[in-house]
């Protein structure tokens, strides 16, 4: 989920349509082509939401990356938190949306994960204090 993540937000960031159509065929292979359209198109909304509701820019690494920031964190632990019914889906949403702008984040990260998990892709749950510790840890040297 975080690879087509990346590849997702790099098309807004970039406006090429190269990292789109990398999400879509990681999604397609993983998911079939069928219920690679839903989750790219659930993806698409959760991803502009974000970008338009995000209290800063969101920060991610580079698809293929194997590191992690702490939007990437908070971004992914929202999703887990909501497929898990967890505590930790308010946590990352305070910690990366406007106040105003978080049902209208909520919603469109729920439709995300609730069509993941649909698709049997669940994530598991990220602790609350494994988040807390994460933003405290976190350094702008840790960003690209």
């Amino acid at each position: 989920m975080l690879e087509g993540y990346r590849r997702w937000s790099a098309g807004f960031e970039t406006g090429s349509i190269a990292p789109w159509e990398m999400a879509w065929d990681l999604y397609d292979e993983a998911l079939g082509h069928h219920n690679a359209g839903l989750a790219i198109a659930s993806l698409s909304q959760y991803v502009r939401t974000l970008n338009r509701c995000a209290t800063c820019p969101l920060r991610s690494f580079p698809y293929e990356s194997q590191r992690l920031c702490v939007e990437e964190c908070l971004t992914m632990g929202l999703i887990a938190g909501l497929q898990n019914d967890t505590d930790t889906a308010a946590l990352c949403l305070s910690q990366i949306v406007c106040p105003q702008r978080c049902q209208e984040v909520e919603y469109a990260a729920l439709n995300f994960a609730q069509t993941l998990k649909c698709m049997g892709q669940v994530m598991l749950p990220v602790p609350e204090n494994v988040l807390e510790d994460i933003q405290q840890k976190a350094t702008h040297k840790n960003f690209h």
